[in-house]
């Protein structure tokens, strides 16, 4: 195998020792080169008088410039595109490469096959009510944001955490019983998370230990009887007696009933964009949540329920406080992608 060519450093190294008369063996042995290398640069530079290495021919490319940004503008157009596709598009115009010969071109204008991101669907009407919000929110102070109860719901699976597990495997043994997760049908049961602030986490709620009919759904007769029960409990252990409260826009939170129950109670409602499930500081609770729970292993509902209480109460004040406060640097995220989904 070739060994690496020697730096410019190492190449005027061997000049400078040689005119001070050291022989090729000790200029070799000072600089841990072979001794034939050493000849090899002094013989180049009395024949030459250059020390760079010439620049070897190598294969010919197989695209030209005009085939690389026609490939580059076919990804830009539309990034889903793939390179069956891009193959197809070259060889209509007489050029036939590999789909290597592709992703290699990509690859060097920093181009990257990764898994695209799945957010929610936003129409026009969507970001206009976020880039409103937005705007009209960004220059709130701090302390508007510590006085808002955060709520939210997330399901949390017995079986097969809604969190994706990596495992370092061989090839050829995906199935191996220690490679994989368990996973029964219908999730072996689940239960459903509902608060949070800035100064702390709330009260997780189950939501079957609220309703009466075990087999019924969560609908808004249920969600007033949480939001009866837990609301100011919690918002008077975690904010105080002035505190407005957060939901985002669920059949079930913008029910008639569900409004004149709250508008009966005086309480404010933060307005909040459809389609924004990523503004809210809870959802990133929610996945340290879920990040803990999956060093547990509960085998029936009971021990799920204990495993969550103990990994929400876990969540200190300090991670709650910093989601909390990020709050002005997601508007200005919605601002600068002009509607669109961001990176929270």
């Amino acid at each position: 195998m070739r060994s690496k060519e020697l730096s410019m450093q190492v190449k005027e190294a061997i000049l400078k020792l040689r005119k001070q008369k050291k022989p090729i063996r000790e200029i070799a042995t000072i600089l841990r080169v072979a001794k034939s290398t050493v000849w090899y640069i002094l013989r180049k530079k009395a024949s030459t008088g250059e020390l760079s290495n010439a620049k070897r021919p190598g294969r010919p490319r197989k695209t030209t410039v005009v085939d690389d940004r026609r490939i580059i503008s076919m990804v830009k157009r539309n990034p889903f595109t793939t390179a069956n596709q891009v193959n197809n598009t070259l060889q209509v115009v007489g050029t036939s490469i590999s789909k290597s010969t592709i992703k290699r071109r990509l690859h060097e204008s920093k181009y990257r096959g990764c898994t695209a991101g799945c957010k929610p669907l936003i129409s026009l009407k969507h970001r206009k009510a976020r880039l409103d919000i937005a705007k009209e929110h960004l220059k709130k102070p701090a302390q508007f944001w510590k006085n808002i109860l955060w709520t939210d719901e997330t399901k949390i699976n017995l079986y097969q955490n809604d969190c994706k597990k990596k495992v370092w495997r061989r090839r050829g043994t995906p199935h191996y019983p220690k490679h994989t997760t368990s996973s029964v049908k219908h999730d072996g049961g689940s239960v459903m998370a509902w608060c949070m602030a800035a100064s702390g986490t709330g009260t997780l709620v189950f939501i079957d230990d609220v309703k009466q009919d075990r087999r019924s759904r969560m609908n808004s007769e249920v969600f007033r009887d949480i939001l009866s029960a837990q609301i100011q409990l919690n918002a008077v252990k975690l904010i105080g007696w002035c505190f407005m409260i957060q939901m985002d826009n669920d059949p079930k939170h913008i029910a008639k009933a569900t409004q004149e129950f709250i508008k009966a109670k005086k309480w404010k409602i933060l307005e909040w964009p459809s389609q924004s499930p990523y503004l809210n500081p809870i959802e990133h609770a929610f996945h340290l949540l879920k990040t803990k729970l999956q060093t547990e292993r509960p085998t029936n509902k009971q021990q799920l329920k204990a495993a969550a209480v103990k990994a929400w109460q876990s969540i200190k004040k300090e991670e709650t406080q910093h989601l909390v406060m990020s709050m002005s640097s997601r508007l200005q995220a919605v601002i600068a992608s002009k509607g669109f989904s961001t990176k929270y």
